[in-house]
This record gives structure tokens, C-alpha cells and sequence, in this order.
């Protein structure tokens, strides 16, 4: 497994909200993670919201003593939300934030994933495929035919998202199992790089790129030249 992260502020905004974390070696029990969370909220709380939430969430899995790794990430989860729901209510500046999560491990070729939010895991073999759903108002809209995928991706309302880490009393993350191949890549993103490059350009750069440094190089160059409008976050994973 080769895996390699990076975070840039883009062409637009004046603080980095996203934060990654990319460990290919063991975290407590599991045997490695990895992390992209996307920050929202005004002023500093946004960049507070996902690097706090990474920090404390990686913290509980190595104080865990669970092994099951579903059960383990919801339990960190959890407290993460609770907690960052405390100190939204402790401090006035940090009302209002949270942050999208999506947490992957890899065991024995079997990658568990979990997600909160419009922040994306895809898994490219032979095709590119994108494991998670966004949580999002324009999702709901495609889901009931208002939008097809076109109109999503420039709808005015597509920051709109409709699950977050601290936006509610109780946080309920969708969980994947993917069985992965020999070669196969993951890649973990924001949609700092998904709102700026279609997933056929996406897909383009990392198979050209067989160096996943490489690859996660030329997404944030080639976001940046389409307008870098949000902060970007990109994990790329090779077994």
C-alpha cells in the first residue's frame, strides 16, 4: 500500500478548512486510516470544526479497546460529535460549526468506510465508482428527479448539505464494505476538487499519474487552473 495527502486553500478563500489525515500504519487496533473532513462554519470555526474533529476522533480509535472496526469508528464518532457539539455551546465564535467526515481503513483487502456529509470516497479499478453518497439538498433532488448530475454539480444551493458532525444531537454515518483488487486505487476527496474537475477528468489524471504524489499534485493544480473556488482535500490510496 502506497498513500500519499494533501490540503490546499484554492484560488478564493482566505482560510483552509479542510483537513486530511493519512496514516498507512496501525492507529490503535486498526491497521491504518485515513481521513478528509471539510470545516464549515464562520470565521475561524470551520477550520476548528475538521481539525479538531480529526484530531479527537484518531485519538479515540487508539484509546479503543474494540476491535470490530464498524463498531469502533461509530463509537468515536459519537463522541466526536458530542463533543464538538459542547464546544459550540461553550464558545459563541464556534456556533454554528461542523464538519463533513469521511474515515477509511483497510483490512485484509476489505476497505471500511464511513461518511458524514458531501465529502466523497471513490474506488477506481476498472472503472471509477463512487462508494459513498452525498449528503446533500442537491442529492435529495436528483434522488426525486428535480435535478439530473449536470444540473447538480452548478446548482446554486449544491453547498447545501444535510448531514454534518455537530449539527445534530445524534450523528448517523452511512458505512460501506468494498472488497479491493490487487492495483486498485482509492481516492478520498472534498468538494473542493469535485465541484472543479468532472470525475472523467479526475479519473484521467490519476491513471496518468502512477505515483499517487503525482497524481494528488496535478488534481489540486488542475482545480486551481479551473478556478480553485474552495479548499481543497485529497487522499490517494494504492493497494
Amino acid at each position: 500500500m502506497k498513500a500519499f495527502s494533501i490540503t490546499d486553500i484554492g484560488e478564493s478563500r482566505k482560510i483552509n478548512q479542510d483537513y486530511v489525515f493519512c496514516e498507512e500504519k496501525p492507529v490503535g487496533n486498526l491497521p491504518n486510516l485515513f481521513i478528509v473532513a471539510d470545516g464549515m462554519g464562520g470565521h475561524n470555526a470551520g477550520d476548528y470544526a475538521s481539525r479538531f474533529c480529526v484530531e479527537f476522533f484518531t485519538q479515540k480509535i487508539m484509546e479503543s479497546s474494540l476491535t470490530s472496526p464498524v463498531t469502533m469508528i461509530e463509537a468515536a464518532l459519537k463522541e466526536t460529535n458530542d463533543i464538538l457539539r459542547s464546544k459550540a455551546q461553550e464558545q459563541i465564535e464556534l456556533e454554528g460549526m461542523g464538519t463533513t467526515f469521511v474515515a477509511a481503513t483497510i483490512i485484509d483487502k476489505i476497505m471500511y468506510v464511513a461518511n458524514i456529509g458531501d465529502s466523497r470516497l471513490y474506488v477506481i479499478g476498472k472503472e471509477m465508482l463512487q462508494i459513498t453518497e452525498d449528503h446533500s439538498l442537491v442529492e435529495v433532488m436528483v434522488k426525486n428527479g428535480e435535478l439530473n448530475r449536470n444540473e447538480a454539480r452548478v446548482h446554486p444551493n449544491k453547498n447545501i448539505i444535510t448531514k454534518a458532525i455537530g449539527a445534530n444531537e445524534t450523528v448517523e454515518p452511512d458505512f460501506f464494505e468494498v472488497n479491493l483488487d490487487e492495483g486498485d486505487i482509492v481516492l478520498m476527496c472534498s468538494d473542493g476538487l469535485t465541484n472543479m474537475l468532472e470525475d472523467e477528468t479526475i479519473e484521467r489524471i490519476i491513471r496518468e499519474n502512477d505515483d499517487p504524489q503525482a497524481a494528488t499534485e496535478t488534481l489540486v493544480k488542475c482545480a486551481n487552473q479551473n478556478g480553485g473556488k474552495d479548499n481543497i482535500a485529497i487522499i490517494i490510496i494504492k493497494v
